[in-house]
């Protein structure tokens, strides 16, 4: 049968298909009530800007030059970019960057900066790595080595140097976390950095997959280096990790030398194409924009110091409970043994081997906490 003639699809909403949507908004809204295991905030509002959903907005080309398509929040896009430069103690003149569809294409974005530089270069990457870097090693055909992790999930620096001493006449592309995705460690540049040179590599690229971290550091006080001003190439931020955002975004920020080697321009647009995708997301610079000037830096301080006080807390009602969780300094991850597939399903808790974890985002309350745990506590009969 052709589609043309299907009758699912006669132009109107049925009574039936209008209550499947109420039924998905209420299954939604149930199940945000247990919504600890995964870095997304779901504390945001961005009623004022509904009104340019009605517009196709598109910010296709490089935010920082004019194009033909004038439906675009450029301008806004480049604030956001100023403001993340900024936090990460990059140089004005020296670093580009753009809002992206999320982590993964940030670090699709430095990686294939790096292997654009260092074609027949080595890239580096801890096995606490995101899922996604495999993935995208594969896609831009760039040879890897993976590197062993420790306990808390840094990467291993004895398995590195010994394996970048193996290697050292081939360029380093180093892909570090700032915040991996189980245990919320951050790898440390200064030991990467000294790893290298004790190797007399000189020729080096680094990346940093600061999805989560990038949001909690520039507001802790003594930080580890974790950005620009530790002699970094790349980074990529989350937007709707700590910030909040109906829709996935992120930020992708690079040395601007290394961005001029890739641009190509495009007559269709009248501008040059510097970005992963063509077309990009309009609606979420706006969406960055918006809470960056509505929350401010002593904002966003705020929210990231009542975020790690909570999950001291979650660290100590669980370990008051008799279950041995623990974070990383300056971590709002906690991580746990696995509890029992019911519960962990239930609170949507992220699982790696016998561990999980909860993340502790700005909606995260003590009362859920201590709900979860209760739960565990009733199913495993651990008590209190």
């Amino acid at each position: 049968m052709s589609l043309m003639n299907h009758t699912q699809f006669d132009g109107q909403l049925t009574v039936q298909q209008q209550q499947r949507l109420q039924d998905l908004l209420s299954f939604v809204n149930q199940e945000a009530e247990h919504f600890l295991g995964y870095p997304c905030n779901r504390l945001f509002d961005y009623t004022p800007l509904y009104p340019f959903l009605s517009f196709p907005m598109n910010n296709i080309g490089d935010p920082f030059l004019p194009s033909r398509y004038h439906l675009n929040s450029h301008e806004f896009e480049r604030e956001v970019i100023d403001f993340f430069a900024a936090l990460t103690h990059a140089k004005p003149d020296e670093v580009w960057g753009y809002v992206t569809n999320g982590g993964t294409e940030g670090n699709m974005y430095g990686i294939y900066l790096a292997r654009e530089i260092y074609p027949e270069g080595l890239v580096y990457y801890s096995e606490a790595t995101h899922y996604s870097v495999p993935k995208i090693l594969r896609m831009v055909h760039a040879r890897n080595i993976m590197i062993k992790s420790t306990a808390n999930g840094e990467i291993d620096y004895q398995d590195l140097a010994a394996t970048l001493r193996i290697h050292r006449d081939v360029p380093a592309i180093i892909f570090a976390n700032i915040g991996t995705t189980m245990t919320g460690a951050v790898d440390n540049l200064d030991r990467i950095k000294q790893i290298l040179k004790d190797n007399a590599i000189t020729h080096y690229y680094i990346h940093c997959d600061a999805a989560l971290g990038g949001m909690i550091l520039p507001f802790v006080e003594q930080a580890p280096p974790f950005d620009f001003n530790a002699g970094i190439d790349s980074m990529a931020i989350s937007g709707h990790k700590m910030i909040g955002s109906p829709i996935p975004c992120g930020i992708a920020l690079a040395k601007k030398c290394h961005v001029d080697r890739i641009a190509r321009a495009v007559e269709y647009i009248s501008t040059f194409d510097t970005t992963v995708s063509g077309s990009r997301n309009a609606i979420t610079p706006l969406f960055l924009w918006y809470v960056i000037h509505s929350r401010g830096v002593a904002g966003f301080r705020n929210i990231v110091q009542g975020c790690l006080e909570m999950a001291a807390y979650a660290v100590q009602r669980f370990n008051d409970c008799g279950i041995p969780a623990w974070r990383n300094e300056n971590s709002i991850t906690v991580v746990f043994p696995k509890a029992p597939e019911a519960i962990m399903s239930q609170w949507q808790i992220a699982m790696q081997g016998d561990m999980g974890h909860i993340v502790v985002m700005p909606h995260v309350t003590k009362q859920q906490i201590n709900h979860l745990l209760a739960d565990i506590v009733a199913a495993t009969e651990v008590t209190p």
